[in-house]
């Protein structure tokens, strides 16, 4: 595997800013990352079955119910993201209690999922300026709101749930680069790989960024 991200001190803080020392195509693939979760957050992404079933359910859910508060209730209703990525970002606001979580859920998921957007789009837009790229606070701390949400959607796209899993990921990642070149390797282990020496970089990256904005 290759050990891209790993230039000594990617980013560098000076006089209250902070200077992007990734190169050009590291940024590129940072700011399409940031472009691509903030698409995953827009709530128009969702498909129109996903919105048919849903209302159907709360439909069923409520029929012939002559409670109006309950049917205004289901109306509101906003269920939570069916792809695992998302919901990582947008978690329930109580685990315990199904009505207490909807209920968080159907009043902050929209600004939620809003600032969330507007912050990859800051950062994404920053990392695309002409060199040289120097970030002012704002745009630091866009940045590592933005790749941290990157760096959960990676983890959950490669079945991080827990510090042993990324223990095992780190261990996995130094084995697959002891292999040698000339012994096959599955396509589907390939993009693994990949992704899992990408989480790796981002975890590099914002450990990098975090030290430079303090």
């Amino acid at each position: 595997m290759g050990s891209f991200g790993r230039a000594p001190r990617p980013f560098k803080g000076r006089h209250g800013r902070v200077v992007v020392n990734l190169d050009p195509a590291e940024r590129e693939l940072l700011a399409g990352l940031l472009h691509d979760v903030a698409g995953l957050l827009d709530p128009e992404a969702e498909t129109e079955a996903e919105a048919e079933t849903e209302a159907e359910t709360a439909a069923a859910d409520t029929a012939g119910a002559g409670d109006e508060w309950a049917q205004l209730e289901a109306a509101l209703a906003v269920a939570p993201p069916s792809d695992p990525a998302v919901a990582r970002l947008l978690p329930d606001g109580n685990r315990d209690d199904p009505e207490l979580a909807q209920s968080y859920r159907r009043l902050t998921e929209h600004g939620l999922r809003e600032s969330k957007r507007a912050a990859l789009a800051t950062a994404a837009a920053a990392l695309r300026r002409e060199d040289p790229v120097v970030l002012d606070r704002d745009e630091a701390t866009a940045l590592l709101k933005g790749m941290n949400d990157v760096r959960l959607v990676v983890a959950e796209r490669v079945g991080l749930r827990t510090d042993e899993d990324a223990t095992a990921l780190h261990l996995h990642l130094e084995l697959a680069a002891r292999r040698p070149e000339d012994v096959p390797v599955p396509d589907a282990e390939q993009a693994w790989l990949g992704m899992a020496a990408l989480y790796e970089a981002l975890t590099w990256w914002q450990e990098a960024l975090v030290a430079a904005v303090r």
